[in-house]
């Protein structure tokens, strides 16, 4: 159904509704070949999206959480896969450009005004296999050395690594005085102790190429460790600048996967003359309800977060679990959507050579992506009955 966007909302979409049929025709070949898509960067590239997220007075265009998700919901209509991984470099740039505009962090403004310059595309590698990614802890080892650590471990689905300069990671570090700490950093991918494992050959996102990543004793300097606290402690900093962000973001990914299959069986029931056919009727009606009303949580979520009123209204449990809802309703809907579009586009669903397909494929990593459905029950639960999951960490600038 059609949206009501505001004029800057607008601006930012008209610099990608271009690259769309270009994303389109190229998803399919990069999906088979499981290749990730250089090009689709290329294309953003030269039209000033990777700048999406700076800060307008640092060299970029200025778009806060609630512009850049209709971009990033718009990209995966046309390529799951690219919008999910430019996600992992414009979210974290606008979670940082939000903290700059209110510490003018001088740190903080030369990674940004690197990545309006374009020296710097941006990932974040913090899973690892066996744990929930709840970034509470890490098993990647971090041991003092002079001046620093040095990282040993191995990471997985490092997506957007494939171009990406920089990324954040975690690191567990046993404080010989305050205890098991969790370490994010920033480092640096093109240090030759960065190893890249390519074993990225996933039923879904494939053209992600989320391979994993192993630290071989990198070394990362004082200066790039951005945060410290106690292991098993809900932390006020990445509750504000991770969980706050990256679930509506990630949600939007999978809204728009919905919206492309939902566009597609459109047309398929044009094309067939079943305009008037109360099941074909029936099912797109449906969609449209799941999509709308996931829309709807996830623009409420990104005009409210980072105000005043929402840290003063929410502890940091109650915003983590907020914004795992958030996530989670989109990515449930996004494939109840594909359950029933399967109504309409019936045996078309199944065949490789058609969109549908891919996009099924696709849309079944918002599963488990963090915050995963069973963990985002889990907060859910727990806030709305009043059990602390968790100590905490920090408070939340105001």
């Amino acid at each position: 159904m059609k949206q009501l966007y505001t004029p800057r909302q607008k601006r930012y979409l008209s610099l990608v509704d271009g690259l769309l049929e270009r994303f389109r025709d190229r998803a399919a070949e990069n999906d088979a070949n499981n290749a990730f898509p250089f090009q689709n960067y290329e294309d953003m590239r030269k039209a000033g999206l990777l700048n999406l997220s700076v800060p307008e007075e640092l060299g970029g265009l200025g778009a806060t959480l609630s512009e850049v998700i209709p971009v990033v919901e718009r990209i995966a209509t046309a390529d799951p896969a690219t919008a999910l991984a430019v996600n992992m470099h414009f979210t974290p740039l606008a979670q940082w450009s939000a903290v700059w505009l209110k510490t003018k962090s001088p740190r903080l403004e030369g990674l940004l005004r690197q990545a309006a310059d374009g020296e710097l595309i941006w990932a974040a590698i913090t899973s690892e296999v066996g744990s929930p990614n709840l970034m509470t802890d890490a098993r990647t080892k971090a041991e003092r050395v002079e001046g620093g650590f040095r990282l040993t471990g191995r990471k997985n689905f490092g997506t957007n690594s494939a171009v990406a300069t920089h990324a954040s990671t975690t690191a567990r570090y046993d404080d010989p005085t305050h205890g098991p700490q969790l370490l994010m950093m920033k480092i640096d991918l093109k240090d030759p102790r960065v190893r890249v494992h390519n074993v990225w050959n996933m039923m879904g996102m494939r053209a992600t190429q989320s391979n994993d990543i192993e630290y071989d004793g990198v070394f990362v300097p004082d200066e790039d460790v951005v945060n410290s606290f106690p292991v098993g402690h809900l932390d006020a900093t990445v509750t504000e600048t991770v969980f706050g962000s990256s679930q509506p973001a990630f949600g939007a990914v999978y809204v728009g996967i919905a919206v492309g299959a939902l566009d597609w069986a459109k047309q398929q029931v044009r094309r067939r003359g079943l305009i008037d056919n109360p099941r074909a009727q029936d099912a797109i009606a449906d969609a449209e309800i799941l999509i709308e009303s996931a829309r709807a949580l996830l623009y409420r979520h990104t005009l409210q977060f980072g105000t005043p009123e929402f840290y003063e209204e929410f502890d940091l449990q109650e915003i983590v679990a907020q914004s795992a809802l958030v996530k989670h309703v989109c990515t449930d809907h996004a494939v109840k959507v594909f359950h029933r579009l399967i109504d309409v586009v019936g045996g078309a669903a199944y065949v490789k050579s058609l969109p549908f397909e891919r996009m099924w494929r696709d849309v079944q990593a918002g599963l488990f992506m963090p915050v995963s459905s069973i963990a985002a029950h889990e907060f859910i639960a727990a806030t709305s009955l009043g059990i602390e999951l968790a100590p905490v960490h920090g408070s939340l600038r105001q």
